[in-house]
């Protein structure tokens, strides 16, 4: 995710929070009045969810994180995880968390249209018209089972979703240190069992920032790689003096890939700005809108898309979309997609709305480039020791998590519990 959708975690949305019910205890936490965990779920275990943005599934052995690689031998390890297409940052991070595709949930790309409300989904948005997120999350099916969760930063966590939002969160800030913020987890697991999250999320933004500047493998990023793993340790050591046996999963949304930064693809010609509503996701995926009264431009477009696009980029109708993407339009219940889909082909990039390209980037198929996969490691009393898995698709976190937590899921989703099942100790079987 490039520095310009960054701080979304800080902007998007901020409309669609409803505060009645929120008390400010200091500068950036918030906190829900009157809320308390059951007698029954303050028996339950406990769950860190880390991501560190654009950790790609080699990093860790790669580069020899020391604390990252016992820890991940110490529980689970999988070969990598599968993101879900597109291979960017806003629709993964709510995919792990809803256990549904992008094209299921609604968060799409990390910039989309609404074509019925004509408003944009950025970190400029400033409407109200749109219920943008779909799905359940998981901090939701926590509060609706009287479960405590804490936020930490998460793609959705700041919005009023079915009407709740996480007991403790944050808007996104930079300016907390690391240091406080790891604090802050330690005290909220100091709080009384009627007031202590069970489930508590917790966001990284440095690799992929970094990554992207400088390319997957620069000296630069390998420095924050390291960095990422002496913050994973920091936190396991900070957690354990609570005394609380906690779980944790430490995974990622998508990994990156170097790409050269000249001759990117323009907007192509065929795209009439008076008939069409372009929007980019990191500049590998191109949706494309046709305004109002201009529905009749599609198919001519398309066509000439089609003529010129050569090995550049592949080019779809929203009907004809790769059913293995799950992106067209059997699949749009938001009816966020674009009438065209443009995708481009490594180490292709489009640049629409910038001078400039940077040397690392993401959004490729992950199938096809195996540099776009993530991570997953998970650890805990309540997940099996020394088991390596192979690859799985990063729908069936969602079914890990409640697993853990015991959670009963109560909507259809995406993802199964096949490897759940597998790394997760059955809670009749660890006494």
């Amino acid at each position: 995710m490039t520095d310009c959708f960054k701080n979304l975690f800080a902007a998007a949305f901020l409309c669609l929070l409803s505060f009645t019910a929120i008390a400010q205890t200091d500068t950036t936490q918030q906190v829900a009045a009157n809320r308390a965990n059951s007698r029954l779920q303050q028996q339950k275990p406990y769950i860190i969810l880390v991501s560190a943005d654009g950790f790609r599934y080699d990093y860790a052995e790669k580069y020899h994180t020391e604390h990252l690689l016992a820890l991940a031998n110490s529980g689970v390890r999988a070969a990598s995880l599968m993101p879900s297409f597109p291979s960017i940052t806003f629709p993964n991070h709510y995919t792990l968390v809803t256990g549904l595709y992008p094209s299921h949930h609604g968060i799409i790309s990390n910039r989309f249209y609404n074509a019925e409300h004509q408003l944009y989904y950025s970190k400029n948005s400033t409407n109200t018209g749109v219920n943008w997120y779909n799905g359940t999350p998981i901090w939701t099916l926590a509060e609706q089972q009287r479960m405590l969760s804490a936020c930490f930063y998460w793609v959705g966590s700041e919005a009023t979703i079915k009407g709740v939002q996480p007991t403790y969160y944050y808007h996104f800030n930079k300016d907390i240190s690391i240091h406080n913020r790891i604090q802050d987890v330690h005290n909220w697991l100091m709080l009384s069992p009627e007031k202590r999250p069970h489930l508590i999320t917790f966001y990284l933004p440095e690799v992929d920032q970094i990554s992207h500047k400088k390319g997957p493998d620069a000296p630069e990023t390998i420095k924050v790689i390291k960095y990422i793993d002496s913050v994973v340790y920091e936190l396991t050591k900070t957690v354990a003096k609570t005394g609380l046996d906690v779980n944790f999963i430490f995974l990622s949304d998508h990994g990156m890939v170097k790409i050269p930064t000249d001759n990117p693809l323009p907007t192509p010609a065929a795209l009439d700005t008076a008939n069409f509503i372009i929007t980019s996701g990191e500049g590998l995926l191109v949706n494309v809108y046709a305004k109002k009264g201009h529905e009749n431009a599609v198919m001519q477009a398309y066509q000439q898309l089609l003529k010129n696009a050569g090995d550049n980029y592949k080019v779809f109708l929203k009907n004809n979309v790769p059913d293995s993407l799950h992106y067209g339009k059997k699949d749009d219940r938001a009816g966020h997609i674009g009438d065209i889909v443009l995708l481009a082909n490594y180490p292709h990039i489009f640049i629409l709305n910038s001078a400039y390209v940077e040397p690392g980037a993401h959004g490729y198929e992950p199938h096809d480039i195996k540099d776009m996969q993530a991570t997953f490691y998970a650890w805990g009393p309540d997940f099996k020791k020394g088991v390596q898995i192979p690859t799985f698709n990063n729908v069936d976190v969602y079914a890990i998590i409640a697993k853990v937590l015991r959670l009963k899921i109560t909507e259809k989703i995406d993802g199964n519990s096949t490897i759940a099942d597998k790394i997760v100790i059955p809670y009749q079987n660890k006494f």
